[in-house]
This record gives structure tokens, sequence and C-alpha cells, in this order.
């Protein structure tokens, strides 16, 4: 039996580059284990982000490169993910049961955001990480409904102190909209709407959470200005349509963040294209390659470019988002592609060294 080459295996698993980062898997240090034995190689790999879509793939292409290598017999690979903690602007103190805060904003309303928002909490979920949702828009709060939270549920409470979130879709939820009715006005001033979410934020018991997606209020105000002073956030997402109009409210989005020191991980841009229902025609209705502009003007990340389709409507309305919905859609498809995107870019980010220790997870899928 001829013996397996240590530089032959390795030169193997550098060729396989990451597809979100550009990077080999040893430089990644996500290479966990390695061992050589008796024609078998074992290898147990361990990503840095949500992963569980590229899995299957990776494995693949690792296995046909592993097994050409002289005196290899066989091939056992681990796939595996591990969410870190990584730092919000000036070191803020993190939040209980959260590793990392994902603000979803926009500059102005009605272009999707919330519908971006649950469908990239679900997203993350469906790739393996343990993720929560605070719907942060008190004017407006859609969160609960997008989810088909029932209306008039409330959450139920521990020790008189602890808010416990609702479970919906596999994903942890809080909004105010839990503890008023959708018929209550909230006719509050901005310091208020501030008291208001950072109690919701706070005294909410999170459930070890990879993620807490957070579904800002639309604009660029006092109250936005205020949450991202006070909020520990390690990443922001901005939501764009490809209008003019919507583009400069998107670049107001960005500056804002930039201000206080929140990093920009990317732009989505909604409503990218039209697609008829009846035909299948692809129209851009509100512009195109605005996304494209904005990325690079600001030396961000495009993170993806979604329809504007009639069934994202009807299943948003229907309480089932699509990437619960239809899982093996295209655009769920493309929700998970820019959930995957958007971890990976957070974990470039430096660690949150207090925080405490990640959970990992094993898939063998």
């Amino acid at each position: 039996m001829a013996q397996i080459s240590q530089a032959a295996v390795e030169a193997a698993i550098r060729e396989y580059r990451d597809p979100y980062l550009n990077t080999d898997l040893f430089t990644l240090e996500a290479v966990r284990e390695l061992e050589l034995k008796d024609g078998k190689v074992c290898l147990q790999i361990q990503m840095p982000y949500p992963s569980a879509g590229i899995a299957g793939g990776m494995r693949q292409i690792l296995e046909n490169a592993l097994e050409d290598i002289d005196g290899v017999e066989s091939v056992e690979i681990t796939v595996g993910q591990v969410v870190r903690s990584y730092q919000a602007q000036r070191d803020l103190q993190s939040i209980r049961g959260v590793k990392n805060i994902i603000a979803v904003a926009s500059g102005k309303g009605g272009v999707g955001k919330s519908t971006t928002a649950v469908n990239l909490a679900l997203a993350l979920a469906r790739e393996g990480a343990r993720v929560g949702v605070l719907d942060a828009d008190i004017y407006g709060p859609s969160v609960g409904m997008i989810l088909g939270i029932p209306e008039g549920q409330k959450p139920q409470t521990r020790d008189g102190k602890w808010f416990l979130p609702i479970t919906a879709h596999g994903v942890e939820a809080m909004s105010m909209a839990f503890l008023v009715t959708d018929k209550t006005p909230m006719v509050w001033r901005g310091p208020m709407v501030s008291g208001a979410l950072q109690q919701l934020l706070t005294q909410t018991l999170w459930g070890d959470l990879d993620y807490l997606i957070i579904d800002m209020p639309p604009g660029t105000g006092d109250i936005q200005l205020t949450l991202a002073q006070k909020v520990p956030v390690t990443g922001a997402v901005i939501v764009t349509t490809p209008q003019d109009i919507a583009l400069l409210d998107c670049k107001k989005g960005i500056e804002m963040f930039r201000k206080v020191d929140i990093p920009v991980l990317g732009v989505v841009e909604n409503m990218s294209v039209h697609i008829c229902s009846n035909c299948g025609h692809h129209e851009p209705l509100f512009g195109e390659g605005g996304g494209h502009r904005v990325a690079e003007e600001y030396q961000t990340e495009l993170l993806g470019q979604l329809p504007l389709h009639m069934t994202i409507r009807e299943q948003t309305d229907s309480g089932t988002p699509t990437v619960a919905a239809e899982p093996d859609s295209e655009v769920a498809r493309i929700y998970r592609d820019i959930a995957r995107r958007t971890g990976a870019l957070l974990s470039r980010r430096a660690r949150n060294l207090t925080a405490p220790i990640p959970s990992i997870s094993v898939s063998d899928d």
C-alpha cells in the first residue's frame, strides 16, 4: 500500500476556495482535524459562518480531489460550522443571549425592508444558525403578521421581569405589536420609542442566538440615530430599490451607520426586476444597476437582487414568508445566498473576546 503524501493532501484541500470569502480552508482556519491512516483520509471542517446550503457541494468537491491522490482508498469528511461573537460599535456591551446583532435598515419606507429582514432571518436559520427577529418599527410593526403570529398572542413572562420571545417558523420574534393591539396608535415622541425598544431588546430572554435581526424603522432620523448609538450592532444591511429616489435615501442610510462606526455589510436591491405572473417576462420597472452603483461608490457589497413578484407579496401577507413557503424556489435560494454572504462578511470582523463561548453545529448532510 502506497503511503499517502501529507503535502499532496494539503495541496488538494487548498485548491478549494470559499465562494464568499475567496480564501482556502487553511487560511480560514476551517480545517480542525486532518488524519491520514491506513489509506484513509479523515477531514473535519468547521466553517466560520452559516453554510449548510453549500456543505454538501464542498464535501463532494473535496472527496473527488482527495480520492485522486496516490494511496488514498477512502475519504471521510465532516462539515460543521461555528458562529462567533464579533465586535460592536464602540465596544458596547453585548445583549444577554445574543452573539451578533444585524440591523436591517432603509433610507425610506416601502422598499420591502421588513419582508427582507424576516426572510433573511429565516434563511440564516435554514443555513444552520439560531436566529431571532426584533421588530423595531414601533409606529408600523409588521414582523408578527409576516411570520403568521396570530393577532392578540402575547409573549409569556418569567420571574416578572423577562419577556419570552414567540417562536414562528423556527425563529424567535419580539415586537411591540405583541403587547398592544393593531388598532392602538403609538403616539409617542422619539425618546419614548427609544426607551421602549431598549426595554424590548434587553428584557427579552433570547435563547442563545447566533444572530438577532433588527427590523429598523425606515428613515435616518433621531430614533434611528439613538438606536445606532445605544444598541450593540455588529453589522448593518441596507435595503433599497433601483429607483434614483430610493438610492438617494439608501446613501443616507449608509452614511448614518458610518457616522456611528457600524460597518455596512452590504446592500440588498429589492424589486430589481418585475416578473410577470402570466408569461414570466422580466422587466426592470424601477431602473437597473442602482445597487451596483451604490455598492461601488461606498466600497461595500451588493448582497443580492430580489425580483418584484406577486407570490412574494402573497406569501408575506399570508404569514408564510417565501423562505418558509417555497424553500426550493429561486427567490428562497437568493435569500439563502444573501444569508451566507452576510454571515461570511461578518466573520471578517474582529472577535468580541468578552462574549460567551460560541456554539458549534456539525452536519453530515
